[in-house]
């Protein structure tokens, strides 16, 4: 019962079994149920202690001004020591603003190896483009699962 129905404790196991009719306590139920195998891979958190010096974000959001303009401010982020890699702002965000912005932020020898970002549409092909010729891997995040990471294997 309990490698069918994985996600079962102990006492849900021991319920159903007093449901039919198998007189057992609790304790011997935890006692012989299969073990959970740990994952096969490191996890999220400690993926990020491993490699924060190599992982960078990136965000493009709206700043509404006083005169009610609205502005776009794009910014970048080193993980390791969460500073501030590169910020700009403009009226009219293009994708090709945004492989500028990713250019002049990181020096050809200080390119982060991961980059993490939203799935905005201005991040189109050419931003992943000039992503892919700098040596960086981009790492958007889980469609409609804010702050959960997408980390595809490779």
């Amino acid at each position: 019962m309990s490698i069918d129905n994985s996600l079962w404790g102990a006492p849900r196991i021991h319920g159903e079994l007093l449901k039919l009719g198998f007189e057992v306590a609790q304790s011997s139920v935890a006692k012989y149920m299969v073990k959970r195998r740990s994952p096969p891979s490191q996890g999220w958190q400690t993926f990020l202690r491993n490699h924060a010096p190599d992982i960078a974000a990136m965000d493009l959001f709206v700043v509404p001004t006083i005169g009610f303009d609205l502005f776009y401010a794009f910014v970048i982020i080193r993980l390791d020591r969460r500073n501030l890699a590169w910020i700009n702002v403009t009226k009219n965000p293009t994708a090709e603003w945004v492989a500028r912005q990713i250019t002049e932020a990181f020096p050809w020898d200080q390119a982060p190896k991961y980059l993490i970002r939203d799935r905005d549409h201005i991040y189109g092909s050419l931003v992943t483009r000039r992503l892919r010729a700098m040596g960086i891997r981009d790492r958007p995040t889980a469609p409609a699962r804010p702050g959960r990471m997408a980390w595809p294997n490779g």
